[in-house]
């Protein structure tokens, strides 16, 4: 089964993708939204041979996948999803984008960590959390760059990627659920992530 898993999740994502490319709310915020995916598939399947990833880490990095295609779909203010929690909770705005700002540091956390628990001599412990969560920090401020680059190039064309929805502090709720959800993934996720990888380190060896 473990085998076969990070195939039935690549056939998920490339599915999902091309649906969502069918008559999207805006072409070049679909474009701009689901790089990100396309540009991740191509970088796993050129390091797969030699960098095989946990199957935690692949399920973590398709569920995001699925949040950027989602959004990218309807644009982040438009997702139905992000109306229905908007009316179940009282929100003010359509906060989906919140979720995915979540996830931009919660599955980022994990894949830090594989990388620097397999390529470097860091070992779990507080140098290896505090190391993470500053790679997901800055993750999520080069992500608000690239926003704002977008916006200076594309003008109005970026509203629906910016997704601000008339929100000032836009930009530092984004970094603030990017860093929430890099610290509940490495306080929630370690020990299992440690078991994988020492699972992954035999299975490589053998």
């Amino acid at each position: 089964m473990k085998n076969i898993l990070p195939m039935l999740l690549l056939i998920i994502v490339l599915l999902a993708l091309g649906i969502s490319f069918y008559k999207p709310y805006d072409q070049l915020t679909w474009l701009l939204e689901t790089a990100p995916v396309m540009i991740g598939i191509v970088l796993i399947l050129l390091t797969w041979r030699h960098f095989p990833l946990t199957p935690l880490l692949c399920c973590l990095l398709s569920f995001h996948a699925l949040i950027l295609i989602l959004g990218g779909h309807y644009s982040y203010a438009k997702v139905p999803l992000g109306f229905w929690l908007e009316d179940l909770f009282d929100f003010s705005r359509n906060n989906y984008d919140r979720i995915g700002h979540i996830a931009q540091g919660f599955v980022p956390a994990i894949l830090a960590r594989e990388i620097l628990l397999r390529r470097s001599p860091l070992v779990p412990g507080k140098w290896l959390f505090f190391l993470v969560t500053s790679v997901c920090l800055a993750f999520s401020a080069f992500y608000e760059l690239l926003e704002w680059w977008t916006a200076l190039l594309s003008g109005d064309a970026a509203t629906a990627f910016l997704g601000t929805q008339g929100d000032i502090w836009d930009t530092q709720w984004d970094m603030f659920f990017a860093f929430s959800g890099a610290m509940a993934a490495q306080l929630l996720l370690s020990r299992w992530h440690n078991r994988q990888l020492k699972e992954l380190a035999l299975k490589i060896k053998g």
